[in-house]
């Protein structure tokens, strides 16, 4: 069976991502359907049941598919093997708040900048030493290495935490060096325990992105790229514009308050690429390593990442005593910081 007829199934029930990877498949408009069609595969899928679509290199869409999705709001993505998208097109409505978009440039410049990055930064390192003291639920505490060296690094990164607290300026320019550097510090220390933990079959040495060096990282690129995609599509559709960034704001032409923002949620890709690992649930077929020792995740690999991360993306958590999907929980967060943006341009 294609990935794509399995997908269908998943993304029905759940009304999230449509994803076309598979070479030569196509997306068409028929009878106000979407029409899915590979080699062995013919299905049309209502708008409704969809919440965004992403099409790798080898896939088409038709025009009139493209406007459907447009008229229903339906995101429509441009994803590269790693599943990192590159482009996107979505409905005109999106972002046409330009008063949103002149505060947030003036947020940029304002007195509340400093205060925002450090608790962004602040929270990612908070999610990442709640996931580690989660791993050491269960082990012995007098007598296991593992608990000792999470507890030692933990220790670490609450005191890179400290750092970050102390460090004041009057704009983020000033100390962007060195809170650089303590995230830095925290996240290496973070991914050391994190290797440590995983199955053997998937220990890495460091981080690594582009290209990813071993198993365990290219899945985790790959599931940041889906946050990525997702992301992306709040903020545009709260009016904000993902090109202007706060912290990350250096690199050009890329989508850089889309970094900003990720690192709340970057610790759902852990978790969930952390678990399938532990699971066993990735066989040597769902992997590629070209010659240059990179490695890739292949069609299984993908199907069962993508359907793993929508899942836990659709799973209701209370929001504020509301029961509310993760992925809703993005979104809301995305109003909020349109809001965020209004309202400090007026509370000095």
């Amino acid at each position: 069976m294609g990935l794509e007829s399995l997908e269908f199934r998943k993304y029905k029930q759940i009304n999230m991502q449509l994803v076309l990877n598979s070479f030569g498949a196509s997306l068409k408009k028929e009878n106000g359907l979407f029409l899915v069609q590979t080699a062995d595969l013919s299905q049309a899928i209502h708008p409704r049941d969809i919440k965004s679509i992403a099409l790798s290199q080898g896939a088409r869409i038709s025009s009139d598919a493209v406007l459907l999705a447009i008229e229903h709001e339906i995101d429509v993505l441009f994803v590269d093997k790693t599943g990192k998208h590159q482009g996107r097109i979505w409905s005109s409505k999106y972002g046409s708040i330009s008063e949103i978009r002149k505060k947030q440039l003036e947020f940029l410049y304002g007195n509340k900048v400093v205060d925002w990055v450090k608790d962004k930064i602040i929270e990612k390192i908070n999610n990442q030493i709640a996931f580690m003291l989660s791993l050491q639920i269960g082990l012995d505490e007098g007598n296991n290495p593992t608990y000792k060296a999470i507890s030692y690094g933990v220790n670490a990164m609450e005191d890179y935490k400290r750092k970050i607290r102390k460090e004041e300026a009057e704009i983020i320019a000033d100390i962007a060096p060195s809170l650089r550097g303590w995230e830095g510090a925290a996240s290496k220390k973070y991914f050391q325990l994190l290797a440590t933990l995983v199955p053997e079959t998937f220990r890495f040495e460091k981080r690594t992105t582009h290209p990813a060096l071993d198993k365990f990282n290219s899945l985790l690129n790959y599931a940041y790229g889906i946050l990525y995609g997702k992301v992306e599509g709040c903020l545009i559709r709260a009016g904000i514009d993902p090109y202007v960034g706060i912290f990350h704001r250096d690199d050009y032409n890329r989508p850089a308050l889309v970094f900003d923002v990720i690192e709340k949620y970057r610790i759902w890709a852990d978790y969930v690429v952390y678990h399938l690992c532990a699971q066993e649930a990735f066989s040597e077929e769902c992997f590629r390593f070209d010659t240059q020792g990179a490695c890739y995740v292949e069609g299984l690999g993908k199907r069962i990442l993508i359907q793993s991360m929508n899942d836990y993306l659709a799973e209701v958590v209370p929001l504020k005593g509301l029961p509310r999907s993760r992925g809703e929980h993005i979104q809301q967060d995305a109003y909020e910081l349109a809001n965020f943006f209004l309202e400090s341009f007026f509370i000095k």
